[in-house]
């Protein structure tokens, strides 16, 4: 079955993004079928991917411009795909004020279009509003991007809240994923620090793998590629081709949705 994953930190400059481009490319490199939905009105993960979805875009899609199909975009990387976004879909917030169920309009977009695909990553914006919400009520599971600093960390707690009040009240399957740490220096006692809290409170929530930080990661979004994709070979690329193993692992811990 189909597993939606949408990928969130209420806190921008976490890594959100960078980790929704560079899972995705991970797991469909290796040979699962991804598609990749910019739902961020910035549409970083767009241009991560070097996808320009100015004419058809999940925009597009909402409001009934464009199908499905049309909107979904091949990558050059094998078994990636993308529904882009545009900064359009700012708008969206404002136009969904006044529907009725506007906390569903992409879960009922979305439903029964996703049987082609093993894993469905949601790119979510860095704010709490609708179309958050929105994204949260589409997934079966969030995937909290985490960096090493202090301000994150006390972000962290108001996103854990946040994800509880919407499995309550729209979306009662819902559950964590896990956590990846971001940004990770291991030279710095501050990121052993945060990941030691981290790991203390939340436990095998975390995922063990960590994201460095690392040039070629800053890189490869200027070039349009995945860090993968643009140095096979450096820490960065080694280091989310091993969280895509351990997503793998994880996913038969979780079992079936």
């Amino acid at each position: 079955m189909t597993k939606i994953i949408a990928v969130s930190n209420q806190k921008g400059g976490v890594g959100k993004t960078t980790t929704a481009v560079n899972l995705s490319a991970s797991l469909a490199a290796i040979g699962h079928k991804t598609l990749l939905i910019d739902f961020d009105p910035q549409r970083n993960a767009s241009v991560g991917v070097s996808v320009d979805g100015r004419t058809h875009n999940v925009y597009t899609f909402l409001s009934e411009q464009t199908s499905f199909s049309e909107s979904i975009f091949e990558t050059f990387v094998p078994n990636l795909y993308v529904l882009p976004s545009t900064l359009h879909l700012s708008a969206l917030e404002f136009e969904l004020a006044t529907q009725p169920q506007r906390e569903y309009i992409l879960k009922k977009g979305l439903q029964d279009k996703l049987e082609d695909y093993d894993y469905v990553f949601i790119d979510c914006p860095p704010s709490f509003g609708l179309l958050s919400l929105n994204a949260w009520t589409a997934a079966h599971f969030v995937l909290i991007p985490l960096q090493c600093e202090y301000y994150a960390l006390e972000g962290l707690v108001l996103l854990l809240d946040n994800i509880l009040k919407i499995k309550k009240t729209f979306n009662a399957p819902l559950s964590i994923y896990g956590l990846v740490l971001t940004m990770y220096d291991k030279r710095s006692v501050l990121s052993q620090q945060i990941e030691s809290d981290v790991r203390q409170n939340l436990g095998d929530k975390v995922f063990q793998t960590l994201i460095p930080r690392n040039v070629k990661i800053a890189e490869a979004p200027s070039h349009g590629k995945p860090v993968l994709f643009y140095d096979i070979k450096c820490s960065g690329s080694l280091a989310y081709l091993d969280l895509a193993k351990e997503f793998l692992k994880r996913e038969t811990e979780l079992g079936e949705i």
